[in-house]
């Protein structure tokens, strides 16, 4: 269990530096460009490193990875478009709503609530800074956090489907596909200058090689509803990366909601090992 949430962890900060870096150069490329290099990249590396088998494949697998694929392009496709028009760390607060209701509907103790409730206050704490949002940078967030909740479930189908990385290869040469026509259209010839590829491809690592590939082997030991509680992390991490590449310096109330999300991680980490422990009664 403690491998599967470290795993986690290196995930999430991994993506959230990718995020600051993306929003950092939207003045040169277009979000919808950046995100489609971001997988672009991912799906070539992905590719060359699992080499997935397609031969012998069922329907159902076909299925699961399509399914897997749509979630993982809209979730950042929408994530983009809403860092686009509203801070990076109140953009990922409003999708953190997505994973938090799958951690709430699949709690099945007491004590799960109360590391699902305290890492919604951490939540309300973080967006309490602003309240003249834009409408569109709204909408976009929750849109990414409804296809992020559908991308941990999918996530866990495919790592039980697919072995390896393979289902997350296919999965991004999808996603690519699909994104591209607009990528094409918004991006144009800016796609093509060097400084744009160098930091899309570094964007593409560290927000979806490692993170993805992280979240995926994770998923086949860690419960869905544990998992949605420990990316609590999600939005102080992302809070911090705003800081430190972008210069956005964070309010008290964000420390304070930083120190309730970090105690909600601990805190599901902690009852999802005494879970582990318990033996399987006969």
């Amino acid at each position: 269990m403690s491998r599967a949430v470290w795993l986690v962890v290196v995930g999430i900060v991994s993506v959230q530096l990718g995020a600051a870096f993306a929003k950092d150069l939207f003045g040169t490329v277009s979000p919808t460009a950046l995100v489609w290099l971001r997988l672009a990249t991912s799906a070539l590396v992905l590719l060359a490193i699992a080499r997935p088998r397609l031969r012998g494949r069922t329907g159902a697998d076909w299925q699961v990875v399509v399914g897997f694929a749509l979630s993982l392009g809209l979730m950042n496709w929408a994530i983009y478009q809403s860092f686009a028009r509203i801070p990076l760390g109140i953009a990922v607060t409003l999708e953190f709503i997505g994973p938090l209701t799958l951690a709430v509907l699949g709690s099945r103790r007491a004590r799960d609530l109360v590391w699902v409730g305290l890492a919604a206050a951490g939540v309300a704490l973080l967006g309490a800074e602003r309240a003249d949002l834009d409408l569109a940078g709204v909408a976009f967030a929750l849109l990414a956090g409804a296809a992020w909740a559908a991308y941990i479930l999918l996530s866990a189908g495919t790592g039980r489907r697919w072995p390896g990385l393979d289902g997350l290869a296919v999965a991004s040469v999808i996603a690519a596909l699909v994104l591209a026509p607009m990528a094409l259209v918004s991006g144009g010839t800016t796609l093509l200058e060097p400084h744009v590829l160098a930091v899309g491809a570094a964007i593409g690592v560290l927000s979806s090689v490692i993170p993805y590939s992280c979240e995926l082997v994770a998923l086949r030991t860690l419960r869905p509803s544990v998992f949605g509680i420990l990316m609590s992390l999600e939005p102080a991490a992302a809070a911090l990366a705003a800081a430190a590449v972008l210069g956005e310096l964070l309010a008290v109330t964000q420390w304070l909601a930083i120190a309730c999300v970090v105690a909600a991680s601990i805190g599901a980490t902690r009852t999802a090992r005494a879970v582990h422990r318990e033996p399987v009664p006969d």
